[in-house]
Formats: structure tokens, sequence, C-alpha cells
């Protein structure tokens, strides 16, 4: 099996306070607020009554001019800066930003002087002074809100991890000594058989040991079931059958760790198992505008208990740990008729288009 996959984006820099300034969102967030920037300061400087749009203007180039050079400028140094204390990075931030404000207060002095006149360039230090205690307040605030920004998501990051880990954790397969009692009786007879049961044993323990904060691709949950399958198999014979439908999907999509496995060993325990001539196990998957479905049906019979009343605790924990990773919008669903009981998974998850 492959490395799973790491959850969020969080795993590039995960102790670095600035964002990624490139991204397309991120210019249009920093051009909206330099214009609310420049209306304030317009305001300011002008009034209401005597308003100068002309004014407002040369404010929003000047503004924009600073915040798109500091942006550009931090964007590059960002993986340097990533590397280095926190405290060395945020200076050297915080410095660029003032550096870059006072070049732009001197270059700005320069263009709006008359053109026969920039012989003899008259530099204001005061004003240029001015423009940078201003940044200087301003800068400080928008870096200490990014450091409490980060240091909140480290948090929350931290409770979610332990969140799903304490979910995770209850995860414990039922059928442990049934698979024991299964390879004792292989081995003498099917030495292996007996081995690969063990194997399957094996990679099913480790995936319910493993990091709570992952996802695997959609092609190692469904091996990880295959395996599980092969030791029930070796129990329940040919009363276990299983069809599967999940050639549509791509086989690099994330899914939490042994999210179908459990849905699969309730159908196992309630729908094949304590009926004599066994069943039939549906898996179906589905990917549609963002939208990640799975369902497992499997035979009851109305007179039969109930199967939700056996494992709900595992339904939960499923469900839990998708709105953990996914939001509130993810969840398991379960439903049944006359003969057949299904459970349903879904989730949201971008990045592959539709099918």
């Amino acid at each position: 099996m492959s490395q799973p996959i790491q959850r969020g984006a969080a795993a590039e820099q995960p102790s670095f306070f600035i964002p990624d300034l490139c991204t397309v969102r991120a210019v249009f967030l920093l051009i909206l607020v330099g214009e609310l920037l420049a209306l304030v300061l317009g305001v300011s400087r002008f009034g209401l009554r005597q308003f100068s749009w002309e004014g407002f203007a040369t404010l929003s180039l000047f503004v924009q001019w600073i915040l798109l050079l500091s942006a550009a400028g931090l964007c590059r140094l960002r993986p340097r800066l990533s590397r280095w204390p926190r405290s060395r990075a945020a200076t050297l931030s915080y410095l660029w930003v003032l550096l870059v404000t006072a070049l732009a207060s001197a270059c700005g002095q320069w263009l709006l002087i008359e053109t026969g006149d920039r012989g003899l360039w008259p530099l204001d230090g005061w004003q240029i002074l001015e423009n940078v205690l201003i940044c200087a307040v301003l800068a400080g605030i928008a870096l200490r809100y990014l450091y409490l920004a980060q240091e909140l998501r480290q948090r929350q990051r931290a409770e979610l991890e332990a969140r799903i880990q304490a979910l995770q954790s209850r995860i414990r397969p039922h059928f442990l000594f049934n698979s024991m009692n299964s390879i004792a009786s292989l081995i003498g007879i099917d030495p292996v058989a007996a081995e690969a049961a063990v194997e399957d044993l094996a990679a099913l323990f480790r995936a319910s040991l493993g990091q709570a904060s992952t996802e695997v691709t959609v092609a190692e949950e469904v091996e990880l079931c295959r395996r599980y399958l092969r030791i029930e198999q070796w129990r329940l014979g040919s009363r276990l059958r299983v069809d599967w439908a999940l050639e549509a999907l791509p086989e690099s999509l994330p899914i939490p760790s042994l999210s179908l496995q459990p849905l699969l060993e309730n159908a196992v325990y309630h729908g094949v198992q304590s009926r004599p001539e066994g069943g039939l196990i549906a898996v179906r998957g589905h990917y549609s505008d963002g939208w990640m479905r799975f369902e497992v049906s499997n035979p009851w019979a109305p007179g039969a208990r109930q199967p939700v009343s056996g494992n709900r605790m595992a339904l939960d924990n499923i469900g839990r740990r998708l709105q953990a990773l996914y939001g509130e919008d993810a969840g398991i669903v379960t439903e049944h008729d006359a003969d057949q009981f299904r459970a349903r998974l879904f989730y949201r998850v971008e990045g592959h288009g539709n099918l």
C-alpha cells in the first residue's frame, strides 16, 4: 500500500502564518481591501462634503501599489521565510512592507511633480514618514491577525485530530476470533491460504491503528475491503457473495480510512451470517458534481433483528469522522425495505471533475 494522503493544504507549510499571496483569491481580496482602505483615507482627508474623486483615485493607486508590491515580495520570499524562526520571518516581512511603503512614497512624489521640476526634486521626508507610520500600524495589525489566525487553525487542527483519533480508536474488527479460528483450521489443510489470511488480517489491523488525520485513496480502501472479505470467505464459503460496481470511480479519489470496511462488516454479520443460505452484498460507488457516494446493501428479513441495532456505534462513528473531515454536509444514512438493508455514505471532494 502506498502512503496515506495527508489531509488539507496545511501539510505544505503548516508552521508559517502568512498565507500564499500568489493565488487569484488572495490578490482579489488584497485589491478589495486596498480600495476600502483608500476610501477610508480619502474620506478622512477630504471629508464627505468636499470629497475629491481625483484625490481618491490617486490614493487608490498609491495603496494598491504598496499592497501588490508587498504581496509580490512576500510571495517570492515565502518558501524561505517558512523555514526560518517565526519571529525572524515576521520581522523581515514587516520591514519589507515598510520599505515598499517608503520607496512607493518617494516614487509617488517624483511622479506627481511637474516634469520640468524633476531635476530639482524636493523630497518631502515628513510625508514619507507619515505614510510609513500609517503603514507600520496597519501592517502590524495585519501580521498580528494572521499570526493569531494561524494559531487558531493549529489549535482547531489539533482538536480535530484528537477527536478523529478518539473515534478511530474505537474501530476494532469484531471478527478477530473467528478469523484466528479460520486461520488455525487452514494451517493443517492449506498453509498457503493460511499465510494469505494472516497477511490480510495484518493489513486490516495496520489500517485500524494508522493515523486518524489521514485519508487513503479509493483503490486502497477497496483493496482493504477485499482483504476483509477474503477472510470472511474462508469462514462462510459460498454463502457469501459480493457484487462490486466501482469501475467508474477514479482510483485516486480520497476517502477516510476504514469507512467502507465497517459497512461490509455490518452486511456480513447482519445480512449473510445469520441466514443459512447466505446472501449477496452489493457495493456501489458514484462520483458526480464533486459529491462522492457509496452504497452497501445486503439482504434482511423483516422478522430479523434490525441490523442497525447491533452496530449503530460503528455507523455513528463513520458519520462523525466524515463530518469532522468534510463538514456538516457529509454523513451516512441507512434505510431498509421488505428484504434489503442499505447504508449510504456521502461527502464532497473537489478536483476530479465529473464522470
